[in-house]
């Protein structure tokens, strides 16, 4: 299985910028997709962003235009570049691998936005 460990979560003003950083263990293939999601306390955990290979990318609308995902060439690492942060966006944020049926989960990173 597929081990998944993030970093990069913190505090930080509305406005302000964090970049998320998912490294996974090896054996990641290059038609895997990796991805962020986010779970605010009592909901449920919900989509951010998905990369398939390195190119095909997904957004949630919420954060379209406000937030970047990108993958390195080897496949194993995700960035998640978030900039414009809303209160709104106060989380624990979740990295995510699936590969046909085989899924991992990171163990989330939290991210708070003061206003």
């Amino acid at each position: 299985q597929v081990q998944l460990e993030e970093s990069g979560g913190g505090l930080v003003q509305a406005g302000g910028s964090l970049k998320l950083t998912c490294s996974a263990s090896e054996g990641v293939s290059s038609l895997s997709t990796m991805g962020w999601y986010l779970q605010a306390p009592g909901k449920q955990r919900e989509l951010v962003a998905t990369v398939t290979g390195n190119t095909t990318k997904n957004y949630a609308d919420s954060v379209k235009g406000r937030f970047t995902i990108s993958r390195t060439t080897n496949w194993r690492t995700i960035f998640l570049q978030m900039n414009s942060l809303k209160p709104e966006d106060t989380a624990v944020y979740y990295c995510n691998y699936r590969l046909l049926t085989a899924e991992s989960w990171g163990q989330g990173t939290q991210v708070t936005v003061s206003s």
